[in-house]
């Protein structure tokens, strides 16, 4: 008796089991119901601006004689030196002042100094010795909220005897409203697109079911390079040059719900299933 009710029990519970596994292994009989229809859409856009801003580079330096490696330069031609800097740094920012650029838009840098060595003479040897002297420079920027004075200011600068123009950088005084331009103008083609693909498709739009940037909107200001040193500067006129323009780019990601009828028939076909 007690073997035949041990038998019932293991027939049992391996009946519960295989039923059990049968439950997890077997595929549901109700599938969930299919993702609603969607249009994913991308786009890329970009705008084109004026600068209204720029910022010019410039240095002044002086230098003390040149002398043997050997020797230590002189305190007195170092005074010499900055003191002649000091002169034409000021000359400078009152050339910049009498064409109308205020004080505070003239940034002048820090006094730098560093070792320069140079070639001296050849000796009865044929040998040339080198040489170190000691350059005094002052970097000098101008901000300009007005592009129109830019020629003047080029002009006045190489009047002004600088030794060296190091480029203007173009800017805008109102980046986020060009960002916001490239943005919209993004979304908006990404609206185009997506409703001539519904219209072509006899579908619907429904609202935006999800929005991302692939390419926020990127500002580099533009640069006009113009090193160049004094002596080749020449006095040619700067006043013709133009800025050109600013090109901001942007791009988006967006999906929106589709509606109606003919929306879920179409995924429903897609899928592989019988039109009704």
């Amino acid at each position: 008796m007690n073997t035949a009710m041990q038998h019932f029990k293991r027939l049992r519970y391996g009946i519960v089991g295989s039923a059990l596994f049968a439950l997890l292994t077997t595929p549901m009989a109700y599938a969930a119901p299919p993702a609603p229809p969607s249009l994913h859409v991308q786009a890329q856009s970009w705008v084109e601006v004026e600068p209204d801003k720029a910022t010019l580079s410039a240095r002044l330096w002086e230098n003390t004689p040149a002398v043997s490696t050997l020797e230590d330069t002189d305190s007195e031609a170092l005074g010499s030196a900055r003191e002649r800097l000091e002169q034409r740094a000021s000359e400078l920012i009152a050339a910049m002042e009498e064409i109308g650029i205020e004080q505070r838009a003239i940034n002048a840098g820090s006094l730098n100094v560093y070792p320069e060595h140079v070639a001296g003479p050849r000796n009865d040897n044929g040998e040339q010795e080198t040489l170190m002297r000691t350059r005094l420079e002052r970097p000098f920027s101008v901000e300009l909220t007005n592009i129109d004075q830019l020629g003047d200011v080029l002009d006045a600068l190489i009047d002004a005897g600088v030794n060296a123009l190091d480029g203007v950088q173009f800017d805008l005084q109102d980046r986020d409203a060009a960002t916001d331009e490239a943005l919209t103008k993004a979304l908006e083609k990404a609206r185009h697109k997506a409703d001539l693909m519904a219209s072509t498709l006899d579908v619907t739009l429904g609202p935006v079911q999800h929005i991302e940037e692939t390419q926020a909107p990127v500002f580099q200001p533009r640069m006009m390079a113009m090193r160049a040193e004094s002596d080749a500067m020449g006095s040619g006129s700067a006043s013709d040059y133009r800025p050109g323009t600013i090109r901001i780019d942007a791009g988006v990601n967006v999906e929106w719900a589709l509606r109606g009828q003919d929306g879920r028939g179409r995924l429903d076909r897609a899928a592989g299933e019988p039109e009704q």
